[in-house]
């Protein structure tokens, strides 16, 4: 994904939210600043090319599908779906998060080898600046999602889920399979409610541009307002 055909997207979520762009732009380039002196990770090291990669969400259906996902190639665990996935035993290629729920398990993951993928957005910044000097920077991909920079990847996406299917996608995935991921979930608030919404709506956009069908969202398709009616 480039940034020229993220943007329009990333507009339209910022209008919806009522975001403004200066804060995320801020976010980025204090990340970058952070990490300014460091080598940090370079994602072609995962090897996505030609896999079948398990983005995993954080849903009340991990457990359940939790086999799904040590059957592929690589696992992208999104926040907190890395805690769980290594609960029931399966292990977590990489993590995608905001530091939002568990920055520590980021900082973990970084000193053992396993890069995370950290995001910098509006109102992050004090996370950033708390947790992201721990971790150990050559296993961190810093992530934005306004323009990138030298130091700051945009790969697409806004959840961290969706921001991990968009980083597989991008990095030549085959097949993404889901895991955890209930849109419908009863015990999430209003703003994460819509949150999830506009995952449905980019996945849709991605597998669209894919050509693909992506089974987590078989039966929904028919209710997902498409991206485009937003540009």
């Amino acid at each position: 994904m480039e940034f020229d055909t993220w943007e329009p997207v990333y507009t339209a979520i910022l209008d919806d939210f009522g975001y403004g762009r200066g804060g995320d732009e801020r976010a980025r380039d204090r990340l970058g600043a952070t990490l300014a002196e460091s080598e940090t990770y370079r994602p072609s090291r995962l090897g996505l090319e030609s896999a079948t990669v398990a983005i995993v969400g954080a849903g009340p259906s991990l457990e359940s599908e939790a086999d799904r996902a040590a059957e592929a190639d690589a696992v992208l665990a999104a926040s907190t779906a890395a805690d769980r996935l290594r609960d029931v035993g399966v292990a977590v290629d990489c993590m995608v998060t905001d530091l939002d729920k568990n920055p520590e398990t980021a900082r973990e993951l970084t000193e053992s080898g396993t890069p995370v993928l950290v995001h910098a957005h509006g109102d992050n910044v004090p996370a950033v600046e708390t947790y992201v000097p721990t971790y150990d920077a050559a296993f961190v991909v810093p992530t934005t999602q306004a323009a990138p920079t030298d130091t700051v990847h945009n790969f697409g996406g806004f959840t961290d889920g969706d921001r991990a299917a968009f980083f597989a996608d991008h990095f030549g995935a085959e097949a993404l399979r889901f895991v955890g991921w209930n849109f419908d979930d009863p015990d999430v608030g209003p703003e994460k409610r819509r949150k999830l919404a506009w995952a449905e709506r980019l996945l849709h956009w991605l597998e669209s541009r894919r050509g693909d069908r992506f089974d987590v969202l078989d039966g929904r398709r028919d209710g997902i307002d498409p991206v485009e009616r937003s540009l």
